[in-house]
């Protein structure tokens, strides 16, 4: 249960950052690459929140945070928080109740 709280405040804090702090780091870039940009990080959203490829989609929502922290320039303690939460559910994996567990079994670390 703890690690499907840790994928939904994942992917939230991922969809709320990228749609309020995402419209600095997306003047830069084109039109066809915001477009492109916006639909990943959906769909990051979604694999995060039913669990499947858990690890992937955690480190895309690592790597857009820190993007994200980079590109406005604006080091804000919610949005470390939010790339610390990514990188430890890379690590961690998807859990229990998860699209993964389901698919490859769920894994115990003894």
């Amino acid at each position: 249960m703890g690690l499907l709280i840790l994928r939904v405040a994942a992917g939230l804090s991922l969809l709320s950052f990228s749609l309020l702090s995402g419209e600095y780091m997306l003047t830069g870039l084109g039109e066809i690459a915001t477009v492109l940009l916006r639909y990943g990080v959906v769909a990051t959203v979604v694999l995060l929140l039913l669990g499947f490829g858990t690890p992937f989609a955690a480190a895309v929502e690592a790597v857009v945070q820190i993007g994200i922290m980079a590109t406005d320039l604006r080091y804000e303690s919610s949005a470390m928080v939010a790339a610390a939460l990514g990188v430890a559910l890379a690590m961690l994996g998807p859990g229990a109740w998860s699209l993964d567990a389901r698919v490859f079994g769920r894994k115990r670390i003894v």
